[in-house]
């Protein structure tokens, strides 16, 4: 395990960057600052940006093949009340959801690959990625080539776990993360006077009978294997006294395979158009595409549980999204979880923890890199 300079030297790091944060692809300062960390870097080390807002560090040691580290860059539209000395410099922009502390343990990590880098057998590519937060900046990574080109044929990351205790590192084989789908539904109906009801088709009406059955039906579902729909915002009609003419629902579904994201897409419109035509109305149903589930490879977990022990056992699948799942369409990838014991939630305008977790991260990502 590393020494008090090392922790010291990635809680410079991490708090340096948490006073900085940007959002989406929009990242000058994040990208200045990680530049200027691998600028300094004095062995043979390329440094390069395959694609927008994305920066790369390959240390080549002539391998033929190659292992990536991946983090990500970007923050959250949040307005932060930790009220720490480092706290965010940037107005209504905060890194609550550990992206910095992600950040810190892959610059350290090229800071020891640069003195250490004759010890390993494979390349190292260490991916900076903008955009997780939003439209997702794995994918533009991915078909860039920057993987044929080095030779990944493996790939690794972390993301901070508020729900696991400090410094705990756990994944599983298989599915990991959920994909994510947001999900809009809009019934049309016809206004009238609330005093001649019967001449209104109700769009909230059927909004409110749809909401409590596609709920039963999800509850159904996730017996055979988890998923999630909630729908986060409903809003509908213009006066009190008048029929709704209109209702919309938006949410968001969660599943851990094809077959269940089908067979819960087929409900959540099956369903609405049943509950519609019960009262007069007609549904429309959308979905939005998000991110694939996070599917570890079996093998390459096992082989990282039996070379890495410190890598633990998650119980169960997590219900989150993330953009690393694309990375698994193009290398055998692990990704794993490493906890900051706070229980604050990611995302909270509270969000912190202490750095001293990062070692472990970065003593288990050393390791990794080794792996033959």
């Amino acid at each position: 395990m590393h020494g008090m300079d090392t922790v010291e030297r990635l809680r410079t790091l991490r708090r340096d960057l948490h006073r900085i944060p940007e959002i989406g692809f929009d990242l000058p300062e994040t990208i200045a600052y990680v530049s200027d960390v691998l600028a300094r870097l004095t062995g043979p080390v390329e440094v390069f940006m395959p694609c927008p807002s994305t920066v790369c560090a390959f240390f080549d040691r002539g391998a033929a093949r190659t292992t990536a580290i991946r983090t990500d860059m970007d923050a959250l539209p949040v307005v932060e009340r930790t009220g720490a000395p480092y706290a965010s410099t940037h107005p209504d922009r905060m890194h609550a959801c550990g992206h910095d502390g992600h950040m810190a343990m892959v610059l350290a990590l090229a800071e020891h690959l640069d003195t250490h880098l004759d010890e390993l057998s494979r390349n190292v590519l260490l991916i900076f990625q903008p955009a997780e937060e939003s439209v997702g900046g794995a994918l533009p990574l991915c078909e860039s080539g920057v993987f044929e080109r080095c030779g990944v044929d493996r790939v690794f990351g972390f993301h901070l776990w508020p729900d696991l205790p400090a410094g705990t590192v756990a994944t599983r084989e298989g599915a990991l993360l959920a994909s994510t789908n947001e999900v809009d539904v809009v019934f049309h109906g016809r206004s009238s006077h609330i005093a001649k009801a019967d001449q209104g088709r109700d769009a909230v009406e059927a909004a409110c009978r749809y909401l409590a059955r596609i709920y039963a039906f999800m509850d159904g579902l996730a017996g055979d294997d988890p998923s999630l729909l909630k729908f986060g915002r409903i809003e509908g009609g213009l006066v009190r006294n008048q029929i709704a003419a209109e209702a919309r629902l938006q949410g968001s579904l969660r599943t851990f395979s094809t077959e269940m994201s089908e067979r819960a897409q087929e409900g959540i419109v099956s369903l609405a158009e049943q509950t519609a035509a019960e009262l007069g109305c007609t549904a429309q149903v959308s979905f939005a595409n998000g991110y694939p589930p996070v599917i570890n490879d079996a093998a390459l977990t096992r082989l990282v549980r039996a070379a890495v022990p410190e890598v633990g056992e998650l119980d169960a699948p997590q219900l989150i999204g993330e953009d690393f799942a694309w990375y698994q369409r193009y290398a055998s990838g692990v990704f794993m979880l490493l906890g900051t014991g706070t229980g604050i939630p990611l995302h909270a305008d509270t969000f912190d923890f202490d750095e001293a977790i990062l070692a472990r991260g970065l003593d288990v990502y050393e390791q990794l890199v080794r792996l033959p």
